[in-house]
């Protein structure tokens, strides 16, 4: 870890208690795209379950598409990869969004950042389950709780997580199995493949734990929620953005050469 070197660097925190997840990409990317600032977000639940998709996710092959659709519930495609999950009350939001200077002698690649960021959570985690970074999962043992996403521009990065703290098991129902999914799943279903980090620690614990961690490699300043409007810039159009019904209905009954080419 490059803590002595990087606690001159300062972090802005913000946190925030069921702020809808579409809100919260739009900030990120905003941040991300117009921002000089180094900056953690923290998002304790979001009020309504979702689906987030990837930038280039296709729905119609890796969502169920008849139950989302009779249930109303709301599918983003995000600004960054990764995969793809259902989140809702029970997920904790922890975002990264740095300068290339943030951390020293980072290279501005998926592989560095992602191993940097699992050892920055190897704190938070230290002595709770056997915590690791397992390809690009956060597990414990060989049953993930934290899916990760990243995004890299020219001189900024951005990782963000989405940790199951809790779920609803019939949320999983709109989800298939994806056809490409990590080694050690072993094409484990996704309740055998995923866990609940409640049965590991209190929510409060781990999002302090990660406050304290997140001092441990930068000089933290908290920014109040309602005083963040000053640092986005109102002009930016973000990409992330919510499918319609239209594009759902009409996955649905994509063949598989369109899926192909989508």
């Amino acid at each position: 870890m490059n803590g002595l070197l990087s606690r001159s660097i300062v972090m802005n925190l913000v946190r925030f208690k069921g702020l809808p997840i579409l809100q919260q990409l739009h900030v990120e990317e905003n941040l991300l795209r117009t921002s000089s600032h180094n900056w953690c977000i923290i998002n304790d639940g979001t009020h309504h379950p979702t689906v987030v998709m990837g930038i280039s996710g296709a729905a119609s092959e890796l969502l169920e598409i008849e139950p989302v659709l009779r249930d109303g519930i709301p599918v983003i495609r995000r600004f960054t990869g990764g995969g793809t999950v259902v989140v809702g009350s029970g997920t904790v939001f922890v975002t990264l969004i740095c300068n290339k200077e943030a951390v020293a002698d980072l290279q501005m690649y998926p592989r560095p950042i992602m191993s940097w960021t699992g050892l920055f959570y190897d704190r938070v985690f230290q002595g709770i389950g056997d915590f690791h970074l397992r390809e690009n999962d956060y597990v414990f043992g060989n049953r993930k709780f934290g899916g990760n996403a990243q995004s890299i521009t020219k001189n900024r990065w951005i990782h963000h997580t989405s940790f199951l703290w809790d779920y609803d098991v019939r949320n999983m129902a709109y989800l298939k199995l994806p056809k490409r999914a990590p080694e050690y799943r072993l094409a484990r279903d996704h309740l055998e493949f995923i866990c609940r980090m409640k049965d590991y620690m209190p929510r409060s614990v781990f999002i302090d734990k990660t406050v304290e961690a997140l001092g441990t490699e930068f000089s933290v300043r908290s920014v109040k929620s309602d005083g963040l409007a000053s640092f986005l810039n109102t002009k930016f159009s973000p990409s992330t953005r919510l499918l319609t019904r239209q594009e759902l209905e009409a996955a649905a009954f994509a063949s598989p050469v369109e899926i192909a080419l989508s």
